[in-house]
């Protein structure tokens, strides 16, 4: 879909007098959303797939968040907390992203492991394997949009460095100190 937009040259105001029909229309922007042959569907189906790891991603950190104790456990419980805030925040802009392009979002939410292991390091591997899996599907979306969808194609990768991030803050907690 290509949109133009164009301005009217508003000639009486600068003292030039001509008729409707001799006015001359000005292209400003020669599109202002490019949507050039994307699969609606497929990337329908896996901003779904994001919408759900996301939501899985608000249960797993809230569960995760309970069941951490010991010493650092203020430090780790607050991380956790905001890791299921955002993932709230991700799937909201998933979902409306759907809506967008007027599909339904998902009621599904994605897998939920559970290893009953609630060693900080378990959890943590649990969480780096979400981190993942939800790294992955941004992955393809970008495919399916890069070059075709300004407004896609940023939300994908801007999502895609965020996660990046995730999975690197995550590994680093998992390292032993000296590592």
């Amino acid at each position: 879909m290509v949109i133009l937009l164009y301005a009217v040259i508003d000639l009486v105001s600068i003292g030039v007098k001509k008729s409707y029909s001799e006015i001359r229309f000005t292209p400003l922007l020669e599109t202002i959303m490019t949507t050039i042959d994307i699969d609606e569907n497929a990337v329908i189906l896996v901003l779904n797939n994001i919408l759900e790891a996301e939501l899985a991603g608000v249960v797993r950190y809230t569960h995760y968040s309970l069941m951490v104790f010991g010493y650092n456990r203020i430090p780790i419980v607050s991380w956790m907390r905001g890791q299921a805030n955002e993932s709230l925040a991700h799937a909201n802009e998933a979902g409306e992203l759907i809506t967008h392009l007027g599909g339904h979002p998902s009621l599904s939410i994605g897998t939920l492991l559970e290893t009953h292991c609630h060693d900080i390091g378990d959890i943590l591997k649990e969480s780096l394997e979400h981190e993942r899996l939800a790294l992955g599907e941004y992955h393809r979306l970008l495919g399916l949009v890069s070059g075709r969808n300004i407004l896609l194609e940023e939300y994908a990768r801007a999502k895609i460095a965020q996660e990046e991030g995730h999975v690197g803050e995550v590994l680093k907690m998992l390292r032993k100190p000296g590592e």
